[in-house]
């Protein structure tokens, strides 16, 4: 069989797996032993024999789906990763055909194309004026380490040739993305040199404790050249004050990065916008597309306010290709950290042509107000409790008991099948977490789940006194 005929099959496969897990019927999460994984899709086999194609090829991805996490299933509430629209994984299989590694223009004129006018467009809706910019990454913690490169780069341009002199230092909320001290090793600055910031019940930071911060490290001999700050936090969803921040870091000559990556996609809702208040006077932000915009993986924007920060960030020599020549089109192979880069921009664009921007609001709106009507309806039922009320589409939730209890009761529910939540840490306790982003979840599938997890918390309750 030819390519054609082989899309067609997958095509029916993947149709038939939308349909099944959308309607809940299967189990959201399977997870089997890793060697019964490889043996049930016959990998060794695959690879003696060769030509994957037609029937068995078909018969090889129907094995595949029904061992992957059904994330258009309603009971899909783990983690921060979109259900992808159709047009967008479209756009996928379009790049992989093409496969344009598009760093330089004259591999990928329609992708660079595209990404120029995205990044435009997403820096208009964060409000900045003059020379914005920024460029398209293959995930947050990329974007996360290229602002923070670009900070340093700004605050000590020796730091490329002669490397960190030791004393460079962090300023980051103590609820930041893992990936920021990830940053810090890289860039040598290592993690102590990252200064968290106190952070309140909601996990946002409080400003009043910034110049603490600042003094503690400068007390230590460092130099504090940037802040991190989020928009919104991993765990609980919550928008740090960025205007307050943005004055304080202003008044200190220090760089604001937003760490954006869940919650910058409010800006596109009029509702939900003024929760990044602020966020023009920062110096840089991370923006993933694959939260909250329903664009596959990965696909992640980091936006600077001045785009020579980013253009002088990296510094690099190879003659086959940065040299004089005359093109059409613009090179971003100098402001990322990799070489060669998908034409992630496609995907994105397919989901709001296919949405348009008031399609794409109105998904947001609707995730967030699920989880505020969840809040509630949680708040009222005896024997769950929530730490915070959600600012986004993440919601807390813990059953009477400690911490042990909500990691049974997550354990119970990941081998049922029918539910896939995830578990964090707020003030210093374990909660139950989930995440909104499924626009099949309703909200009886919230109301079914905080009965199911009772029951759960019920019955090794009763066990106990047995």
């Amino acid at each position: 069989m030819g390519f054609l005929e082989d899309v067609q099959l997958v095509a029916g496969e993947l149709e038939r797996y939308r349909k099944e897990s959308m309607s809940g019927a299967p189990p959201v999460v399977r997870q089997l032993p890793m060697a019964e994984v490889i043996e049930t899709l016959g990998l060794k086999g695959c690879i003696e024999s060769g030509a994957l194609t037609g029937d068995a090829f078909a018969e090889f991805i129907r094995r595949y789906l029904e061992l992957t996490v059904r994330l258009h299933h309603p009971g899909s509430l783990a983690h921060q990763v979109a259900v992808p629209h159709p047009a967008a994984a479209l756009a996928m299989l379009v790049e992989g055909v093409t496969n344009n590694p598009m760093a330089i223009y004259e591999m990928g004129p329609a992708a660079v194309g595209i990404e120029s006018f995205l990044i435009d467009w997403l820096n208009s809706k964060v409000g900045w004026a003059g020379r914005p910019g920024g460029v398209f990454t293959h995930g947050g913690s990329l974007a996360n380490l290229t602002a923070l490169v670009a900070a340093r780069s700004r605050f000590d341009s020796a730091a490329w040739a002669s490397g960190c002199r030791g004393d460079l230092a962090l300023i980051a909320s103590a609820d930041c993305h893992y990936s920021v001290a990830r940053a810090a090793g890289i860039m040598g600055i290592g993690a102590d040199g990252v200064y968290p910031l106190a952070v309140d019940s909601a996990g946002g930071v409080i400003p009043a404790e910034i110049g603490a911060a600042i003094e503690r490290a400068r007390g230590d001999g460092k130099r504090p050249f940037a802040l991190v700050t989020n928009a919104c936090s991993t765990a609980t969803g919550s928008f740090d004050p960025l205007r307050e921040i943005a004055g304080i870091c202003r008044d200190h000559d220090l760089w604001l990065h937003v760490d954006g990556a869940h919650g910058a996609s409010a800006l596109l809702s009029q509702r939900q916008r003024w929760r990044l208040d602020g966020v023009e006077l920062a110096d840089s932000l991370t923006w993933d597309a694959h939260k909250l915009l329903c664009t596959p993986g990965l696909c992640t924007a980091v936006l600077v306010r001045d785009v020579s920060a980013l253009d002088t960030a990296f510094h690099q020599d190879a003659s086959y290709l940065f040299h004089s020549k005359q093109q059409p089109g613009v090179d971003f192979i100098h402001r990322t950290v990799e070489c060669t880069k998908a034409a992630l921009g496609l995907r994105m664009f397919a989901v709001l042509a296919a949405l348009g921007e008031h399609g794409v609001a109105d998904y947001i709106d609707r995730q967030f107000e699920l989880t505020r009507e969840s809040y509630e309806l949680m708040c009222h039922i005896p024997g769950l409790e929530c730490p915070v009320e959600p600012q986004s589409n993440i919601l807390c939730f813990r059953v009477t008991g400690g911490d042990e209890e909500q990691l049974r009761v997550r354990d119970r529910l990941l081998a049922e099948g029918n539910f896939h939540l995830s578990t964090a840490v707020v003030g210093g306790l374990r909660y139950l977490r989930v995440v909104m982003t499924n626009p099949a979840t309703t909200l009886d599938d919230i109301r079914r789940l905080a009965a199911r997890v009772l029951e759960v918390a019920t019955y090794w309750e009763s066990s106990k006194q047995r």
